[in-house]
């Protein structure tokens, strides 16, 4: 006998959309939004494949923004600290 794969059970297409819009506004994670819902990541992922349908992945775009601006916080954090580096350091010879 084979071993159980879980149980199947329907999600409504309103709970899809909120646990979508919060990956995508909220930036939460899928592994946090899939344990909220009670299913499994791949269930998730599988909605997030099927939302694309060749247009832009506005998830994946929004996620990408996240990581820019960190970054630019980071640069922005680097240059003030190499700055004062300098100042307190004098000129390199």
């Amino acid at each position: 006998m084979k071993p159980s794969r879980g149980t199947f059970r329907v999600i409504p297409k309103e709970i899809k959309e909120q646990i979508l819009n919060r990956i995508k506004n909220e930036g939460i994670t899928v592994a946090q939004a899939a344990r909220e819902a009670g299913i499994s990541d791949n269930t998730v992922y599988g909605w997030l494949a099927k939302s694309v349908n060749g247009k832009t992945n506005d998830w994946e775009v929004a996620r990408l923004k996240r990581e820019l601006q960190g970054a630019y916080e980071l640069i922005g954090k680097l240059t003030r600290e190499l700055e004062a580096y300098k100042k307190k350091n004098g000129p390199r010879r």
